[in-house]
């Protein structure tokens, strides 16, 4: 037997039916409370997808208040110097769509934010959003559709907040994946690591 869920009302069996009146929490600009998050968030999450509908989810960080609002419909997302792969940049040339959800640390709630976007390189643009004495790469402005609040759950379950529950840090080796992946050696995945850490400190 199938537990495969293929249509609405297989879902809405197992997880029951939409509150009444819940959506309504959904808005199409930015009100008080969405534009006091956005000040204090320095931490997003951006979500796009090409023509064909692969995804990609890419997080970008600054000091807080580092998305720029234009309007109660509009706001700027400055793009920093990263590893040049481009995954969101191509998929907003192809598919305009993008969905953020925005955080504070130690806030358990998230803003979420669904638009389409643009990319632009204005050096107006670029300056107005430096940070660190460098002007933003590039920009990517977000024409907004839909704004809303998501409640505390995922967090409250996680205790991502908690520092008591929080484990050692995971050491993650870009030059040991490399190494291995290309049958190189330590001396290799040492040099691998040391130029990421390099680049830590002076490409942010």
């Amino acid at each position: 037997m199938s537990h495969e869920i293929k249509t609405v009302a297989e879902l809405r069996a197992v997880i029951g039916d939409e509150v009444p009146g819940l959506a309504e929490k959904n808005i199409d600009f930015l009100d008080e409370f969405a534009l006091e998050y956005l000040a204090k968030s320095p931490f997003l999450v951006l979500c796009t997808s090409n023509a064909d509908g692969q995804l990609d989810a890419s997080p970008k960080g600054d000091g807080p208040g580092f998305v720029e609002v234009v309007d109660e419909r509009t706001i700027l997302v400055p793009d920093r110097p990263g590893n040049k792969l481009a995954y969101g940049h191509l998929n907003i040339l192809e598919n305009p769509h993008v969905g953020i959800i925005f955080m504070i640390p130690g806030t358990p709630e998230t803003l979420r934010i669904n638009g389409r976007g643009q990319l632009t390189a204005d050096p107006a643009i670029l300056e107005r959003l430096s940070a660190r004495g460098k002007p933003a790469t590039l920009a990517l402005r977000v024409d907004i559709e839909e704004v809303f609040f998501h409640c505390a759950k995922a967090f409250m379950r996680s205790g991502l907040w908690k520092p008591e529950s929080w484990p050692e840090r995971h050491k993650v080796s870009f030059g040991e994946m490399f190494a291995k992946r290309k049958g190189m050696g330590e001396e290799a995945a040492a040099a691998v690591d040391e130029a990421v850490e390099q680049d830590y400190e002076v490409n942010l």
